[in-house]
């Protein structure tokens, strides 16, 4: 079980946390899995790779309960936490760029593995979308971190979301090509991540190998 804890990136907790995740990870009913998911969301919200695997860590709790007693109070407790932060995204932003960038990452990563019948989880696709907007906002695409934030998630989730709500893709690719077409003052790292997306989509979310090699030996520069 070791090895296989190692690769959820739990050593960072303390001993007493990271033998409750491992005991949610394989037995959820023997431990409180509301604190269990408050641990994974509190940590998410600090620790940005943390908070890109924390959705694996969530699919194996929720399938785990499952197949135990058909159960699902970690997946109810993981959405309500989610839900309270998204009431305070805004204000999260405003606090900390670091900390509502982890939160997107983390709503992402959920939203990317959580499933209900093999489809995305309903609930996550206007929250997802409203969060991503934020970052296509002027005052976000100035900030180089939350362009690159937002091109990361577009990349593992952007197909998904596209296929349960295409308008409002279209909506927010609207929003990325007018960034970079009329938006004074962006960063030359800020541009490129901007064109790559809007290629990468145009493509079918996927690039050409030419156009692979242009944007990531142009990112490695």
């Amino acid at each position: 079980m070791e090895s296989a804890a190692d690769d959820y990136r739990i050593q960072s907790f303390d001993l007493d946390t990271q033998m409750l995740l491992k005991t949610a990870l394989k037995d959820p009913s023997s431990v409180n899995l509301e604190k269990v998911s408050n641990v994974i969301v509190d940590q998410s919200l600090k620790d940005q790779l943390f908070s890109k695997e924390a959705g694996r860590i969530c699919y194996t709790i929720v399938q785990a309960e499952t197949q135990q007693n058909n159960g699902n109070v970690f997946r109810r407790s993981v959405l309500n936490r989610l839900q309270q932060e998204y009431k305070r995204r805004e204000e999260t932003r405003g606090r900390s760029r670091q900390e509502w960038m982890c939160y997107v990452s983390f709503i992402c990563n959920v939203f990317n593995y959580l499933k209900v019948n093999n489809m995305p989880m309903v609930a996550l696709v206007h929250p997802v979308y409203d969060c991503l907007f934020r970052l296509a906002q002027p005052d976000a695409l100035m900030n180089e971190e939350e362009v690159d934030c937002l091109v990361v998630q577009l990349h593992r989730i952007g197909e998904q979301l596209e296929k349960v709500n295409a308008p409002r893709m279209d909506e927010l690719f609207f929003l990325l090509r007018d960034g970079f077409l009329l938006q004074e003052g962006l960063t030359s790292m800020a541009r490129l991540l901007l064109l790559e997306i809007l290629e990468f989509r145009a493509g079918g979310w996927s690039l050409s190998g030419t156009a692979h090699k242009y944007y990531y030996s142009e990112l490695a520069d």
